[in-house]
């Protein structure tokens, strides 16, 4: 593959949390060079009774396969302390999952495209539309910022000061 795909993926921990988002910013950056980053939000946790969560969307050009991508996430996670056979709903160190890969939709290589945590979660919606409000979801074709206009849910979200490689992350300048 020799074009450059635009890729959102989100990255998620609530288990030594900054550190954790840190470690994945660096091995992010150290693949794909240039990181587009959205502010770092708390939220709590949703599904079962844990830690906060830190949360935030990270936008980058990939030369990648969807299964290539799918491998090297995994494999940072596991690196970062994520147990593989985890329980879905449980505490973790890092969770890293494509959101969209270019304007593909539908299941590519075992990877559910674009991920249906886009429009049912805050914590995916208000990072990914901060940083691509203008562009449109694959599939209900409106835009993330518009998408996030008029999100409706009890879900509580909050930006959290966050700094990496001495720079300001969050919140935003």
């Amino acid at each position: 593959m020799s074009d450059r795909v635009p890729v959102y993926i989100s990255i998620g921990s609530n288990i030594d949390r900054e550190h954790n988002i840190a470690q994945a910013l660096d091995a992010l950056a150290a693949e794909f060079g240039t990181l587009d980053i959205s502010s770092v939000y708390e939220s709590e946790a949703v599904g079962f009774d844990g830690e906060p969560f830190l949360n935030l969307v990270v936008a980058i050009r990939a030369d990648r396969s969807v299964a290539e991508l799918s491998r090297l996430f995994k494999a940072i996670e596991a690196a970062n302390g994520r147990h593989l056979h985890a329980s879905k709903f449980s505490p973790r160190t890092l969770d890293i999952d494509i959101l969209t890969y270019g304007e593909q939709s539908g299941v590519v290589d075992g990877v559910e495209l674009p991920r249906a945590e886009i429009l049912k979660n805050a914590f995916v919606l208000l990072p990914l539309a901060e940083i691509a409000p203008d562009q449109k979801h694959p599939v209900v074709g409106q835009s993330y910022g518009g998408l996030w206009q008029q999100y409706q849910s009890d879900q509580k979200l909050w930006v959290v000061p966050f700094n990496w490689r001495g720079g300001v992350i969050s919140p935003r300048p």
